[in-house]
């Protein structure tokens, strides 16, 4: 399996597991110029921005490490092209969320959904 393959089959994952608990998806994969959002929700009236990572065990860094300022940098600008693009988003509350697979190379992957992991500042 591709990484991309992987990284799909991880998103579709989180996607389940996220309906599973009231989120309703709105989008998946949105894509713009300025990067790519795994997931876009709704958690009752809040917009919820959720970015998916998936990490062997052993790897040097986390799934949820592995969210540094850069991406996160990426991810709240392609989230501000989203918002452009969605005005009746704009007035809605915001939340970024992590769901992290760990251990993805083993029987028992191991999952951690991390709700409010960082702010658009």
């Amino acid at each position: 399996m591709t990484r991309q393959a992987s990284g799909h089959s991880w998103e579709a994952v989180a996607r389940d597991y996220l309906q599973t608990r009231g989120l309703r998806i709105l989008k998946q994969r949105y894509r713009c110029r300025l990067g790519e959002l795994d997931l876009v929700c709704s958690d009752g009236a809040t917009i919820v921005i959720v970015e998916v990572r998936a990490r062997k065990k052993g790897s040097l860094a986390s799934a949820i490490e592995s969210v540094d300022r850069k991406k996160r940098r990426k991810i709240i600008m392609a989230t501000q092209h989203l918002l452009m693009c969605n005005p009746q988003w704009n007035t809605q509350p915001l939340r970024f969320d992590v769901f992290a697979v760990s251990d993805i190379d083993t029987t028992t992957p191991q999952f951690q959904w991390m709700q409010n992991a960082f702010d658009a500042d």
